[in-house]
């Protein structure tokens, strides 16, 4: 979300100059950490808080107020050369976890697949783990293949995906390109093998979705509330359109 937080403070620095914000990234993990020591005023996260977050932020005095503010597809992507277009979310299941390990499996070439990951504290990674390798059980055991390469940003998956033809990979909606090829999923082998695209997000048709969130200590108030109205308002939700992602209105 660092870039769609990015694009929401510069707007909002037009409307109130003297407002002195900073964006930073790191994951979702690392804002909501910031939050709970008291370092940021408000933490951008694509996945929710945890259970263990939120006793650590009891212990400290700090009670999250949660705001959706736009919605997101994660988008599985492979070199623009391979040939398989189509896979259920089981498909993905057991090629990140590597029980599928070549691409003949599934009908493509006879090459083993490279796994691309984000880094365990992304709330990419985590929403990809718990929504599809453990089925939307959080509690679940299952783990991203050992051999899963971890990357530090979308933008890096992206341009290895565009590199490698070996490669798969997974990013927000807002990062796809023609320099990678977007597979369709299937929630099962009877249901339809949808694109991602902001209409079938919205429509929660497409099958890997996620809602995007703000996060303060309390209700927020003055300047950071005249921020979250912001995100809300009309110009705050073209400019989720802009960067990519499905307005929560």
């Amino acid at each position: 979300m660092v870039n769609l937080g990015q694009a929401w403070a510069e707007a909002f620095n037009k409307l109130h100059p003297r407002a002195n914000i900073a964006v930073t990234g790191g994951g979702s993990g690392t804002g909501i950490a910031a939050l709970i020591n008291g370092t940021c005023d408000i933490a951008e996260s694509s996945r929710a808080v945890e259970e263990k977050e939120m006793k650590q932020a009891e212990a400290k005095g700090i009670k999250f107020q949660e705001e959706i503010v736009a919605l997101d597809g994660i988008v599985v992507v492979v070199h623009p050369s391979n040939p398989v277009k189509n896979l259920t979310m089981d498909q993905l299941r057991e090629i990140f976890m590597s029980n599928i390990k070549n691409w003949k499996v599934v009908g493509g070439p006879d090459i083993p697949i490279v796994l691309l990951s984000r880094e365990v504290n992304s709330g990419t990674h985590i929403f990809f783990k718990e929504h599809v390798l453990r089925r939307g059980k959080r509690k679940g055991l299952e783990e991203f293949s050992p051999g899963a390469l971890m990357m530090p940003s979308s933008y890096a998956i992206a341009e290895e995906v565009a590199n490698n033809e070996n490669a798969v990979g997974y990013y927000g909606l807002g990062y796809i390109s023609p320099r990678q090829k977007v597979i369709a999923v299937a929630k099962d082998d009877k249901s339809p093998f949808i694109e991602p695209t902001v209409e079938s997000v919205r429509l929660n048709t497409y099958p890997i979705s996620r809602p995007l969130y703000l996060y303060t200590n309390g209700a927020p108030a003055g300047i950071i509330k005249e921020f979250i109205d912001f995100v809300y308002s009309k110009e705050g939700q073209d400019i989720v359109v802009k960067t990519d992602f499905v307005p929560i209105k």
